[in-house]
């Protein structure tokens, strides 16, 4: 891991919280960046990521991240490359998407062992919507031990529209075997047309409900979901099979996907609520 910058910035933030940007070559040629707010050492740090294609600008992530460091924990919030050095911007759906979710998940291994690297020895997994799904896929390869606890918020799987997925997954493994080079456009997420190579797309369509399902059971870690009950960006009965999958969750009432307005509060409390049953120096 090659980290070339580590800057201090002030901003429209209380005088006490000290903001970093630290900056991650992720592959030659795509550095990345994370923000980091120091908080107590005597509490976990949270590793919190955006949604699908956004930053860590995005209002969800951003009153989150400002929340819990005056809360007093220490938060990093990466904006994951895309493939696209120093992004500092959405992604649009209409652009060329070459990255992966190993490229993802690879991302926030680097981010955990920055974490880890700077001192922290306990770290809890937070994401938003597509955030949450792609913290999961990281879970279920071998995380790093330092990471203690996992919370999903909005957690939503790679949705493909009205698109036989078992269909979709043959045409694009055919691609991939025959190492077809064609783009291929396809609804995936909250994006109706997403133009991908095969086999970056096919990393994420391969993640439907029940492998989402399965890696909440599987979650080496301490696990939490905290959802809306007005959510529409959500698929067919989503909620309901999280609840048959007897993973702790909670629900609140009224909010949406983003939980904005008076919810962001409540996604607040929630969160610092499980943050506070994970001891920093606790082992698994």
């Amino acid at each position: 891991m090659r980290i070339f910058l580590l800057c201090f910035l002030f901003s429209a933030i209380p005088a006490s919280t000290q903001a970093a940007i630290a900056r991650l070559e992720m592959r030659p040629g795509i550095p990345a960046s994370a923000e980091y707010l120091a908080g107590k050492p005597d509490r976990p740090a949270v590793l919190l990521l955006h949604g699908f294609l956004q930053t860590r600008a995005f209002p969800t992530v951003a009153t989150l991240a400002r929340g819990l460091n005056d809360a007093g924990y220490s938060v990093l919030s990466p904006t994951l490359s895309l493939g696209i050095p120093n992004r500092e911007k959405s992604l649009a759906c209409e652009a060329v998407h070459a990255h992966s979710l190993d490229d993802d998940v690879a991302e926030i291994g680097r981010w955990v062992a920055w974490l880890k690297s700077s001192g922290h020895r306990a770290i809890v997994l937070l994401g938003h919507s597509f955030g949450s799904m792609q913290l999961l896929a990281y879970l279920a390869a071998r995380p790093d031990d330092a990471v203690k606890a996992y919370i999903g918020a909005s957690l939503v799987e790679a949705q493909v529209g009205e698109t036989p997925r078992a269909e979709l997954i043959t045409r694009l493994e055919r691609q991939v075997e025959h190492k077809q080079r064609t783009l291929v456009t396809q609804s995936l997420s909250f994006c109706k047309n997403y133009p991908s190579t095969a086999q970056a797309l096919l990393s994420y369509v391969r993640w439907d409900q029940p492998r989402t399902l399965a890696a909440l059971k599987r979650s080496p870690v301490s696990t939490r979901l905290i959802m809306g009950d007005a959510d529409e960006m959500l698929g067919r009965n989503w909620i309901k099979s999280l609840a048959a999958s007897q993973t702790p969750m909670v629900i609140v009432q009224g909010a949406n996907h983003f939980m904005d307005g008076e919810h962001e509060f409540e996604l607040l409390e929630n969160t610092l609520e499980f943050l506070g049953r994970i001891r920093p120096q606790s082992s698994r």
